[in-house]
């Protein structure tokens, strides 16, 4: 009769310690989920990466515009974090277009999926060099802003090619460094905007393109 009694207090301790250990089991896959997350995000260190151009993850930006040839070109994503073309603004454009294009939102997500990604190779003190890099009077202005905000988080000012032809000068607009990252991340962008907002207006300034 006691061990009958004594079986359900039994079983319901055994249980209870089965759903504690699934628990524990639960937080540490958890645990070891988010770790593989910042080791992606810093290389392994557990501090972000201070290589990557960009000081967000692109997941935390709102909009992005292109300024090339004399066109303001905007990109912001929708209610459901999707990328659309807001449009082209210039001197004598007041239009500008909405397109919830699959297609084009998918290619925008994927340019601005590898701009997110972009590291820098080398930095030097910019000092009065700015003209010699280009960076003085850019071929193109990038500016990104958070969700909601009017005023951008960052504005970078592309240049020149560097001798090696493989890369580009660019300097966070206020800093006084110049680096270099790699110019196919620059010509992915000219693409982008030439595919969803058509080529620079005429007479605009080839300067890098040479």
């Amino acid at each position: 009769m006691v061990e009958a009694a004594l079986s359900p207090a039994r079983g319901r301790r055994g249980l209870i310690v089965v759903w504690l250990l699934l628990g524990v089991l639960a937080v540490e896959i958890g645990a070891l989920e988010w770790i593989d997350h910042l080791r992606a995000r810093s290389g392994g260190t557990g501090r972000p990466d201070p290589r990557l151009l960009l000081p967000v993850p692109l997941s935390e930006l709102g909009a992005i515009e292109i300024a090339d040839g004399g066109r303001l070109h905007r990109f912001e994503r929708d209610a459901t974090g999707a990328w659309f073309y807001h449009g082209a603004h210039g001197g004598t454009e007041g239009a500008h277009t909405h397109d919830p294009d699959p297609a084009r939102t998918d290619r925008i997500a994927q340019a601005f999926a590898a701009f997110g990604r972009t590291r820098v190779e080398r930095d030097f003190p910019l000092g009065r060099d700015g003209a010699a890099y280009g960076v003085a009077a850019p071929d193109l202005v990038i500016l990104i802003y958070r969700p909601g905000q009017s005023q951008p988080l960052a504005q970078y000012a592309v240049g020149h090619l560097a001798p090696d032809t493989v890369s580009r000068y660019m300097t966070m607009v206020g800093h006084p460094v110049v680096v270099t990252i790699p110019a196919y991340q620059i010509d992915n962008l000219r693409a982008l905007v030439q595919a969803v907002g058509g080529p620079p207006a005429p007479g605009a300034s080839a300067a890098g393109r040479r």
